[in-house]
């Protein structure tokens, strides 16, 4: 992978780019073959400018001037003709490139595992998918192809020169070091005020899209005179980064002018002279350098500035192939298919920590037998939440084993053992999309018919019916048109439709009315029966309810067994809990 280290240019980085042409290599041939046409139109024209000067102008030959004025205007043709295809299938080349190079990155991410998404910014993720990518295609409609037709058109009006007047053509060349020297070192600096902006671009985005997220905490916290003033500092950074691209720009286009402006002159005096002395030299061969000199100074400063964008891309390709490299995903070596478990949960002395230094799971044992129901309590922190996330292999222990129907997880694969487990979170995530949709995620095998048996099944067909659409009703990003009730009652429907074979639900309900959470514990009731069960619980009418109730304290379990057992131990942790937390409940 490149490294951002203010080098001109890394072929191994583009090289890796440009297999993404390889199936659209007919297309590629194309636009090399029209950028070679192109470059031999471009010395035809000055050519035929020369031969009408010299050959009809002077002598005064109309005839002769009719027909060379014909033949510019056919060159002039074919070289709009070729323009427009090499510009065309340049940029469509571009689009198809980053198309398939933004799909491999999506199916890229959707495969990494939670600890990728816990230390990445979701703003720069998005940066990197989005407008990285799209940086990228003008690596092919206005940096490789451009530059490469430029390159090969100064070649070829160069060795033409060569072949017209090698004197003149050494008068050109006495500019040329200077501008090439000038030109180095504006690519090394280009390079690197690209890569701060680039870094600039994608902290703006980070920074804007969590203060959007969290407009309503910004604004409870009364934090908005703070978060304007940091956004103040990090626009005004983006703002510098762009600005020293500015004066690059401002200090070597000037400069380029310049140069080719000494050149005219020396063509003109040196040429002049020439004629004035009846040389072999003629005015048409003036004028036909000054306009082969204008060919060949011209596309050096185009070059520059096309590879700038070059250079953008170039970095941008370097961060998106950066993600791509990223090995962050769950090993799914198993080779067991499943299509449907018992139901059966054991936890062999599980081990886990988000960080390897720091342990949340600390020897962790327990057995949930086939359509028991598990009652997870403790502290914040206990780690409850922590058992949810392994179940569904979101990420990997450290030791020890989970078995389901005495199968290691590890020898299930992934996507089979995902399709039986079904969580309810406490947090409900809803798409900007329909009910209908956040219920099926657009699964063929469910049908409307059966979301609405699902949803009178477990009582929230009555809810759903009283919105404007019911099941067609648009509930927006993150689903902000529903109460917090809602949203969880949808999640529950969503478990639901999918028939799991174990179910894990953390049924906190302190945001939500009495009403919906008197739903949710119907739906508890309704879709736990006859399943094995995994419930990370808050209220009593739960636990009570609940087969076994495993009781964790910082990464351990400190005590099992159903709730009256629990209350018969003396200065017992749950016992303790029972009277802080549940009694309150139990007497309203």
């Amino acid at each position: 992978m490149a490294k951002g280290t203010g080098n001109a240019f890394d072929f191994s980085l583009f090289k890796r780019l440009l297999k993404y042409t390889d199936p659209y290599k007919w297309t590629f041939y194309f636009v090399t073959v029209s950028a070679i046409l192109l470059s031999f139109f471009a010395i035809l024209r000055p050519y035929l400018l020369r031969i009408t000067i010299d050959d009809s102008i002077i002598p005064k030959d109309n005839e002769n001037l009719v027909f060379y004025i014909t033949m510019m205007l056919v060159v002039l043709f074919l070289e709009v003709i070729f323009q427009f295809c090499f510009i065309y299938f340049a940029n469509w080349l571009g689009q198809e490139v980053i198309r398939d190079l933004r799909v491999n990155l999506f199916e890229h991410m959707l495969q990494f595992k939670m600890k990728y998404f816990d230390k990445s910014a979701v703003g720069r993720l998005v940066t990197r998918a989005v407008s990285d990518i799209e940086t990228i295609a003008s690596i092919f409609s206005e940096g490789l192809f451009m530059i490469a037709s430029d390159l090969l058109k100064m070649l070829v009006v160069l060795g033409f020169m060569f072949y017209q007047s090698w004197q003149l053509t050494l008068l050109v060349l006495m500019v040329m070091p200077f501008i090439l020297y000038a030109t180095r070192v504006f690519q090394k600096k280009m390079k690197i005020a690209f890569e701060d902006v680039r870094n600039q671009v994608a902290n703006l985005n980070t920074f804007v899209q969590e203060r959007i997220t969290g407009m309503k905490i910004v604004q409870l916290f009364t934090r908005e005179e703070v978060e304007f003033q940091n956004f103040k500092e990090i626009n005004n950074k983006h703002r510098k980064a762009w600005v020293k691209t500015v004066w690059y720009n401002s200090i070597f286009f000037p400069i380029a002018e310049m140069s080719t402006s000494i050149t005219i002159g020396l063509i003109v005096w040196y040429g002049g002279l020439r004629v004035v002395d009846n040389d072999a030299l003629s005015l048409g061969i003036i004028i036909m350098f000054i306009e082969l000199s204008q060919m060949l100074f011209r596309p050096l400063r185009q070059i520059a500035d096309k590879f700038n964008t070059l250079q953008m891309g170039m970095v941008a390709a370097n961060r998106v192939f950066g993600i791509l490299d990223t090995e962050a995903r769950i090993k799914d070596d198993g080779k067991i298919v499943i299509s449907h478990l018992k139901g059966e949960i054991e936890f062999q002395d599980v081990h886990f920590g988000y960080d390897e230094d720091e342990e949340v799971l600390k020897g962790v044992s327990f057995k949930a037998n086939i359509g028991e129901t598990i009652a997870i309590v403790g502290a914040t922190g206990a780690g409850k939440t922590t058992v949810i996330n392994l179940l569904n292999r979101f990420y990997e222990i450290n030791s020890g084993k989970i078995l389901v129907d005495g199968i290691d997880i590890k020898d299930i694969t992934i996507k089979s053992l995902r399709a039986e487990i079904a969580v309810v979170l406490q947090n409900v995530f809803l798409f900007a999309d329909t009910i209908l949709n956040n219920i099926t995620l657009y699964n063929p095998n469910v049908t409307e018919a059966d979301v609405v048996k699902a949803a009178k099944e477990i009582g929230v067909h009555k809810f759903i019916v009283s919105l404007p659409g019911n099941y067609h009703f648009n509930v927006k990003e993150r689903g902000v048109m529903l109460s917090s009730g809602q949203r969880q009652l949808i999640s529950f429907l969503r478990a639901y439709v999918s028939n799991p074979s174990i179910l894990v639900l953390d049924e906190a309900t302190s945001s939500i009315d009495s009403y919906s959470e008197q739903l949710i514990q119907d739906a508890t009731d309704k879709i736990t029966r006859g399943r094995t069960s995994i419930v990370i619980a808050h209220r009593l009418a739960t636990i009570k309810k609940a087969d076994k109730i495993i009781v964790m304290d910082a990464g351990k379990i400190v005590e099992t067994g159903t709730h009256k057992e629990l209350l018969k131990m003396k200065d017992g942790y749950y016992k303790n809990l029972y009277e802080v937390q549940f009694m309150a409940e139990e007497s309203i």
